[in-house]
């Protein structure tokens, strides 16, 4: 089992996209910082995945297609896109996946990869968020269409033991 860290939008979209793929073990939802310049938390999730079943390729690919990898905008501070890794070997490997899919994107992506500092987890309440409350405005108006690309994109990798959101 590996981990990564994944910030650039809600937290709570971000927990239900990474929570609806096979080979996911576990997502933590809350405030993550990196080393250095950015050591301020920003809203994340941390996934615990099988690289045998699913890549850290795959996990990025997913990443940057679900949130606004492109762009810089005001809320950047609070939604920090970027790719939080634990060595050198994980940084080396998701700069190389960002360079790659870079191609699939019309504008240059913003996301970086950070070095994992520390992580505080949200409150009991929030942690599972979209599962535990999907007919709420949010969940319909913002989560489930971030799901449906989700499907679109990526449904070779979707557990359907674990989506929610009818195919249609």
């Amino acid at each position: 089992m590996d981990k990564v860290g994944f910030g650039g939008s809600c937290h709570w979209c971000t927990e239900a996209i990474f929570l609806s793929l096979k080979g996911v073990i576990t997502v933590q939802q809350g405030w993550i910082a990196s080393e250095g310049d950015d050591a301020e938390l920003s809203e994340a999730v941390i996934v615990a995945y099988t690289p045998e079943v699913i890549p850290l390729h795959t996990l990025i690919a997913v990443h940057l297609h679900t949130h606004s990898c492109t762009v810089n905008h005001s809320m950047r501070p609070k939604y920090r896109s970027a790719v939080y890794v634990y060595d050198a070997g994980q940084a080396q490997a998701a700069a190389a996946a960002i360079s790659d899919l870079q191609k699939e994107f019309d504008k240059p992506v913003i996301t970086r990869v950070l070095a994992f500092n520390a992580f505080r987890i949200n409150k009991i309440g929030y942690l599972n968020y979209y599962y535990s409350n999907p007919q709420k405005p949010f969940c319909i108006n913002i989560v489930n269409p971030k799901l449906k690309l989700l499907i679109q994109r990526f449904a070779k990798d979707i557990d359907e033991n674990k989506m929610l959101l009818p195919r249609e």
